[in-house]
């Protein structure tokens, strides 16, 4: 009975998709911080190393 219920918690649209990993998600969450820190900040970085 467990089995099945596990089936049926996601929608019944949603079962075909396959989801990635969640540490993927989360590699990927943390590259894009960082991408955007080194944009928005860029000035910063380059004045703290000369």
């Amino acid at each position: 009975m467990s089995e099945d219920n596990k089936e049926e918690l996601r929608p019944s649209k949603m079962r075909g998709v396959a989801f990635p990993k969640a540490k993927y998600g989360a590699i990927l969450a943390v590259i894009v911080i960082i991408v955007v820190n080194l944009v928005y900040y860029k000035e910063s970085i380059f004045l703290f190393f000369k």
